[in-house]
């Protein structure tokens, strides 16, 4: 009997190696999907919050250059930004557009845009 084990246990050997093997790609390719959702993400958030920080500095000085600036302080160019501030009525509006990337920052795939708002300031008289 005891020599059934051991011809059982020869023929599994290396299983744990092959198996190894073949998760590692399937591993890696759910690790590059969490790390674009996270990414996606991020720019979903880098965009509403460049654009109200834009749509704040427009309201307060009035255009659209300290809105852009403003929009742009803490974005770099991998990102490809692109703002739109402009105002509408009462309020100062800013639209920010971020290229969406792919792994990382630099290549890209499409566009994600997030929009701010600010009340126009007036001075004191």
């Amino acid at each position: 009997m005891r020599g059934a084990r051991n011809r059982d246990a020869d023929r599994d050997r290396g299983q744990v190696a092959l198996e190894f093997v073949g998760m590692v790609p399937l591993i890696l390719l759910l690790v590059a999907a969490v790390w674009e959702c996270v990414l996606i993400g991020y720019a979903f958030s880098l965009a509403g919050n460049a654009a109200d920080e834009g749509a704040r500095a427009g309201a307060v000085h009035g255009d659209a250059g300290s809105c852009a600036a403003a929009a742009g302080k803490h974005i770099s160019g991998a990102w490809g930004l692109q703002t739109d501030c402009g105002r509408s009525g009462d309020i100062y509006k800013a639209t920010v557009t971020l290229k969406i990337p792919v792994l990382y920052p630099g290549l890209n795939f499409g566009e994600i845009t997030g929009t701010g708002g600010a009340a126009m300031e007036k001075e004191a008289e």
